[in-house]
């Protein structure tokens, strides 16, 4: 039979000095054993993995110590800690309440706790998972632990304080485990890594440390499972196939891509790693964490808040420098706004591959990608350049806007995506566009209203707003040497309608059809006081009938009919 044990048993720490990562802790508890300042009751509460229950074993041998250090630190040797070492101690007890949590269980162990200590001075209960109890074993708990006898010390462990009842939080002192860093981690696995004769490099600790998301228990784990799949020489390769995590250097080659305007290199990064079988969204976070490195290696002062090895802080302060302010900071709003719609997109993959695009263009105009997998032939660099064609002449006054030639649309300048070359094009189209004339004749009102009704039937289609536009009221009037058309509907909803979906199609075939460029389009909503009342409820229309038709009203009078 092996004698082989996990590395998170065989280096459980058992004294204050060899805790990891919970110093203050430490030190708070070893000053009240030695000031004789002990509470009946203590909560230690935090996440899983940091040291709660190992600490609460460890405060248990101090108390009972009968030859403490000079820290208090238990001395391993009396008859107290011997017995806690091999299990048979009769004055540390562990009750696992998640699966001793009813009453039933409770009251055994009020029972037992009238028992006073045969070697040492306090009986010490240590309950692990404190809250799983149920609520009825909560409150049979609550006079016990409010007074319980002179020899008993009750440590409470739980990862869920929330749940814990507030009488319950009131009668201990509470201790908030934090934690571990990765330094810690990376430090203590690099010791037990000597012990246990594994070469192992800082690269691969710092991965295994942050695999196990603070907690020193899941990193010695990992810690095992890495050296069983690698053996005593553990490469940094070997570790992030076998813990399935994504390799530094594709977040670096990515950026070197981004830089070069190369979206197609970046596209091949994408294939790589998605065939791997990572999970695309992980790949965005993980280079949205690379831009933020970037971003902290590239300003001063911010050296600690990079938990990384001496090798990778050198390359991030490497690729910092070639990397402006404006471009990391443009490239984190495209990857996080990736990471917020990726759920939502339709074709995810496309959407990552969009952003690519988008972080490719922000250092100017990217590469052609075909120039990335093959050479152009002699052709084609002999080719020659093609000259645009000249800006077509301005259309006469009575041609269709819709006949009139296109214009050509100018690259941006720099190839850039940013808010200043949009502007920067759309200045350059209206210096290049034709412009209409300034004598142009505005055409006569009856015109207007004549080209209006023949307008509203060419929506035969639609027959809403075919009614709109005919039953509608017209108002025409000059300002500024334009036509203005206000047709007026009957509510604000029809008039954001027409607005939004109609308005541009209706202004342009309206000047087609009056040889006009200079006539305007207004939607107005017509006034409470204007509109027309319309007869709805039978009482409405039989007034309504009587007041146009005289014949009617005489009639209900000579019949004495009831109109109500």
């Amino acid at each position: 039979m092996s004698d082989y044990i996990v590395s998170a048993r065989k280096y459980r720490p058992d004294s204050f000095e060899s805790l990891i990562g919970q110093d203050n802790i430490a030190r708070t508890l070893s000053n009240s054993i030695r000031r004789g300042q002990l509470a009946h009751a203590y909560l230690f509460c935090g996440p899983r993995g940091v040291g709660k229950t190992t600490t609460a074993r460890i405060f248990a041998k101090m108390i009972n110590c009968m030859n403490p250090g000079e820290d208090m630190e238990p001395c391993g040797k009396c008859e107290s800690c011997v017995s806690f070492q091999e299990g048979r101690s009769y004055c540390i007890h562990e009750l696992d309440a998640a699966s001793n949590n009813s009453v039933e269980d409770i009251k055994t162990l009020m029972e037992q706790v009238q028992v006073p200590p045969q070697v040492g001075k306090y009986s010490v209960y240590i309950i692990d998972e404190v809250h799983m109890l149920s609520q009825a074993a909560f409150n049979a708990f609550l006079k016990t632990l409010e007074e319980p006898p002179a020899h008993a010390i009750f440590i409470l462990a739980t990862t869920e304080k929330h749940k814990i009842l507030p009488t319950i939080l009131s009668r201990c002192q509470t201790y908030d485990f934090n934690r571990i860093s990765i330094p810690d981690m990376v430090r203590n696995l690099r010791d037990i890594a000597q012990k246990e004769g594994v070469k192992i490099d800082d690269e691969s600790l710092h991965v295994i440390a942050s695999k196990a998301d603070g907690a020193m228990r899941d990193a010695l784990t990992i810690f095992d499972q890495t050296v069983a799949f690698c053996g005593t020489d553990v490469k940094y390769e070997d570790v992030i196939r076998n813990l399935n995590v994504l390799d530094y250097e594709y977040s670096f080659k990515l950026v070197d891509h981004f830089l070069a305007g190369n979206y197609g290199g970046a596209f091949l990064i994408l294939e790589e790693i998605l065939s791997k079988g990572f999970n695309a969204l992980h790949f965005v976070a993980s280079l949205s964490t690379h831009l933020r490195n970037l971003v902290v290696a590239g300003t001063g002062g911010l050296e600690p808040l990079l938990e990384l090895p001496e090798s990778l802080k050198k390359r991030y302060a490497e690729q910092a420098a070639r990397c402006s302010k404006q471009f990391l900071f443009e490239a984190l709003a495209i990857t996080t706004a990736c990471e917020t719609g990726y759920k939502a997109a339709v074709n995810p993959r496309l959407h990552i591959e969009f952003a690519l695009m988008k972080l490719s263009y922000l250092m100017g105009k990217p590469a052609d990608s075909a120039a990335t997998v093959s050479a152009p032939t002699p052709k084609e660099e002999e080719a020659p350049k093609v000259e645009a064609p000249a800006p077509a002449p301005a259309p006469a006054p009575v041609s269709a806007p819709a006949s009139a030639p296109a214009r050509q649309r100018r690259p941006l300048k720099g190839s850039s995506l940013s808010m200043s070359a949009l502007m920067e094009e759309k200045k350059s189209q209206e210096e290049t566009a034709p412009q209409e004339p300034q004598n142009q004749a505005l055409p006569e009102d009856e015109t207007v209203l004549a080209k209006w009704k023949e307008l509203s039937g060419q929506y035969s289609a639609k027959p809403r707003l075919q009614s709109m536009l005919s039953s509608g009221n017209i108002r025409l009037s000059e300002e500024g040497g334009v036509k203005q058309v206000e047709f007026f509907v009957t509510n604000e909803a029809q008039r954001q309608w027409v607005e939004e979906k109609m308005l541009r199609e209706l202004e342009t075939k309206l000047r087609e059809l009056v040889n006009c460029a200079k006539v305007n389009v207004i939607v107005s909503v017509t006034p409470v006081e204007e509109a027309a009342k319309v007869p709805y409820m039978p009482e409405e229309k039989a007034k309504d009938l009587m007041e146009k038709n005289p014949e009617v009203r005489a009639f209900v009078a000579d019949m004495g009919l009831d109109t109500k």
